[in-house]
């Protein structure tokens, strides 16, 4: 059964979702969002079980595909563009390689269609062992989680994971699932050995190794009208390392996806296939 996404928009125009990586949220893209809102309608979603997203027990692709699906039908999208960065990126290609018919075209930040190791289970042991609610301000929760993690864990991207719920202080996400599912996350199983045969783009950080010239056979053959562009100087969180030259690469793909030739998608409405799903 599909969730109920939490979900920002800003903008208006063409339809375009962007869906965050693991341990994110949609507020994590708010300002790629409001640059592209000039031209486009941006929808932000939280995944289930991070963010204000409802919570759920399983975290396959398949299941977050069809919880985007329903998102798109509950706003009446028709087809949107999707633009995925890393768990978001795999959920972008497990809706585009299911359901064809309901995207215009999709994005994919810094990850490719393959398995990838576990690498962040000692993160979140490390974390659901840190008791937050003794914490008195975010400096005190900061210190306590640098004390609970290895040295060279990325406190940047996990601090903004802590927030202030009523007088304490909390995760922005529900550990417990995300913990119980990692393997189910770090997985990606092609639906039925289909193709995307739309508009795709995946987007490589020069400095990440999530994007591998080994990769890009997997790309091609699930993806024939990819384009794979690496974005100098950026790490894994594209986003956040380059956002000028990964909104400038988006805005000239969506122009260029915008006017493809739409007879590939001409295929029942996806809303007719968000109520069988």
């Amino acid at each position: 059964m599909a969730i109920d996404l939490a979900c920002e928009a800003v903008g208006d125009g063409p339809p375009v979702i962007i869906l965050h990586g693991l341990f994110g949220a949609g507020r994590n893209w708010k300002r790629i969002a409001q640059a592209l809102g000039k031209t486009h309608r941006v929808y932000l979603p939280d995944a289930r079980n991070h963010g204000a997203s409802p919570r759920g027990q399983g975290m396959s692709y398949a299941e977050m595909a069809r919880d985007v699906l329903a998102l798109i039908e509950r706003e009446r999208l028709g087809r949107p563009f999707v633009i995925g960065h890393s768990m978001g990126g795999k959920t972008a290609m497990t809706l585009a390689l299911e359901h064809p018919q309901a995207l215009a075209g999709v994005a994919v930040v810094d990850i490719a269609p393959e398995r990838y190791g576990d690498q962040f289970s000692p993160y979140m042991t490390a974390m659901r062992g840190l008791d937050l609610a003794a914490a008195l301000g975010r400096q005190e929760a900061s210190a306590a989680l640098a004390r609970s993690l290895e040295g060279d864990a990325p406190m940047d991207f996990l601090l903004p994971r802590v927030w202030r719920n009523d007088e304490r202080f909390d995760w922005r996400l529900n550990l417990l699932a995300v913990a119980m599912c990692m393997q189910d996350l770090c997985e990606f199983q092609r639906p039925s050995r289909r193709c995307y045969e739309g508009p795709a783009l995946f987007l490589a950080g020069a400095y990440s190794d999530y994007v591998r010239p080994e990769s890009h056979a997997g790309i091609a053959r699930m993806f024939p009208q990819a384009r794979v562009h690496t974005i100098p100087h950026a790490g894994h969180w594209v986003h956040a390392d380059q956002p000028e030259a990964l909104l400038m690469t988006l805005r000239d793909w969506l122009e260029e996806a915008g006017t493809a030739d739409p007879a590939w998608q001409q295929q029942p409405a996806p809303q007719a296939l968000a109520a069988r799903a």
